[in-house]
């Protein structure tokens, strides 16, 4: 049985002066411990990883090392992907950030160049068999007019995640094929279970983990604010279909998916607004 985890670790490499005042800490150095405790309590296989800056990546490496956990890393910009040496041999790998301007879209979809892809085929030691494993973060922006806050709004945000996950979705499934096994796609979309660029993947050959999960699949979204503002002390009731981090499949077995998670502790509230996701799956 593998485990693997999607996770968005909040870039924010420094104290924020909202933070400061009063006397909390949310720079990376504050925050990698809650990180690595999360791994402890998880024991994920394999980590999808968006806002990871390349400070937060060397305190990751450093310290889950620390802690015992034989990762390895394959950096991506914001997207790295973290993997037990000890369990898996890297077979094949690809990288791509998303393009900032898009024909016929006003603006920018990539004002940082974080947004980004990062794909590895890996074999399991222990049985051979290879998989397919993705991570993603897409573009954060709002098509809603109405949004709060109206700086949240940008045209053609939906339009240019549904073209941003169209990429990664193609380069998932030219691996699965080529190395003829199945694939995992996790990641950070912005955006939920009924928008553009999840029903993209749906209708192309994909299912959501959440859907195939045999034994349990989760409801809560996983989602609080922690912003350089504050964090909140609670984590959102929602519906699960506006849940915004995803775990799909393509060319899996049927009934390899056990359960689907989020896993949101009281400690994590400081660390980031992201509850990690992750499904236990048998190939």
């Amino acid at each position: 049985m593998l485990r693997l985890m999607t996770h968005n670790v909040w870039n924010k490499d420094e104290n924020q002066p909202a933070w400061a005042e009063k006397g909390l800490d949310c720079s990376a150095v504050a925050r990698v411990g809650g990180l690595v405790q999360v791994y402890k309590d998880t024991t994920p296989d394999i980590i999808g990883c968006q806002e990871v800056s390349c400070l937060m990546a060397d305190l990751l490496r450093e310290q889950t090392l620390e802690a015992g956990f034989n990762y390895a890393l394959i950096w991506g910009r914001f997207t790295p992907i973290l993997y037990r040496a000890d369990k898996f041999e890297l077979v094949d790998t690809a990288f791509g950030t998303y393009a900032e301007h898009i024909d016929g879209f006003e603006g920018s979809f990539n004002d940082v160049q974080s947004k980004a892809w990062n794909v590895g085929v890996f074999r399991e030691k222990a049985t051979g068999k290879l998989f397919v494993f993705a991570t993603t973060h897409l573009w954060w922006m709002s098509s809603d007019k109405n949004v709060e806050p109206d700086w949240w709004y940008q045209e053609h945000s939906d339009e240019a995640r549904e073209i941003q996950i169209a990429e990664v979705g193609a380069k998932v499934k030219e691996f699965s094929e080529q190395y003829h096994c199945p694939a995992v796609l996790v990641g950070d979309l912005n955006t939920g279970y009924n928008s553009k660029a999840v029903q993209h993947l749906l209708a192309n050959g994909y299912r959501h983990a959440h859907d195939i999960a045999t034994d349990y699949a989760e409801e809560a979204v996983g989602y609080h604010d922690c912003f350089p503002w504050g964090y909140e002390e609670q984590y959102h009731d929602r519906p699960f279909e506006t849940a915004i981090d995803h775990i799909l499949l393509l060319n899996e077995p049927d009934g390899c998916v056990k359960r689907f998670e989020r896993y949101s502790p009281d400690y994590y509230l400081p660390i980031s607004d992201h509850s990690p996701a992750y499904i236990d799956v048998e190939f």
